[in-house]
């Protein structure tokens, strides 16, 4: 495995658990620092270390209909704004190698799409920024192959590279998580388990992803007791009216709750 970095305050690989999480796009800038002053409560109470996520565009939502977010330029500023006025770090998807260095220019962490996690020029690109490169394993690769990925991203000399597990395609509309998949891609980098799209069903709700939001505590509790470095969480504190990815987000008032049981899982693995 790679050796541990810094994300800010945040030890990515240093043997204790952190926490990615937010809500899946930015709604409005109101909301997105609600959000982050709602967990970064929680989790300093709690001493998890936390990385912020939102996205400003939400480029591979199903429909053509679908809510994207406010954009590059503007979503952005509001996370530069948002990083700036918490302490939080902050980290957001990227679609484009053009987008890399205006998103790296507002936020901590840049992650690549599950779909676009081959995609040699974004890889190259994001790295090329210095910041830390999140990037979550794509449906269709198997674990072993992440190690590809890695290179792409090691070969600009940025080796501050996480892999994040969010389920195989496992038929039509449904995702399973193979948990031998975290120790594996843990030998080329540390790992962090999505619990919320690994519960997702895509494309199963007439346009939209549906969900299975009662499982991502149990999936994620065997997640942490098979090693990972880190959990994300898409988090909304009314997902029934979120934007983006509400069937399978959890709800912002379980997430106490849940790293509670999580940091008592990994207490029992010391």
């Amino acid at each position: 495995m790679s050796e541990a970095f810094d994300i800010g305050p945040v030890h990515v690989g240093a043997g204790k658990l952190f926490l990615i999480a937010g809500p899946c796009v930015i709604e409005s800038e109101e909301h997105v620092r609600k959000m982050a002053d709602s967990i970064q409560r929680i989790t300093s109470d709690l001493g998890v270390p936390y990385i912020f996520k939102a996205s400003y565009d939400k480029a591979n939502r199903t429909s053509v209909k679908s809510f994207r977010g406010p954009g590059l330029t503007e979503g952005v500023a509001i996370l530069r704004r948002l990083g700036e006025s918490t302490g939080l770090p902050v980290l957001t998807d990227v679609h484009e190698p053009a987008h890399c260095a205006i998103a790296a220019d507002g936020v901590d962490v840049l992650q690549i799409p599950a779909f676009l996690c081959r995609q040699t020029d974004l890889l190259v690109a994001a790295a090329k920024t210095g910041r830390a490169i999140n990037v979550k394993k794509g449906q269709f690769v198997a674990p072993w192959d992440m190690n590809h990925t890695v290179e792409k991203v090691t070969s600009t000399g940025n080796t501050r590279v996480f892999l994040t597990e969010r389920g195989t395609t496992f038929g039509y509309n449904n995702l399973v998580v193979d948990m031998r998949s975290l120790a594996i891609m843990r030998r080329l980098a540390p790992v962090v388990f999505d619990g919320t799209h690994s519960v997702q069903t895509p494309s199963a709700a007439n346009g939209v992803s549906g969900g299975q939001p009662e499982f991502i505590p149990l999936l994620a509790r065997a997640a942490v007791a098979a090693g990972v470095d880190g959990v994300f969480l898409e988090v909304h504190d009314n997902p029934a009216e979120a934007k983006s990815d509400g069937a399978n987000a959890l709800n912002l008032k379980d997430v106490k709750g849940v790293l509670e049981t999580l940091l008592a899982v990994q207490a029992a693995l010391i």
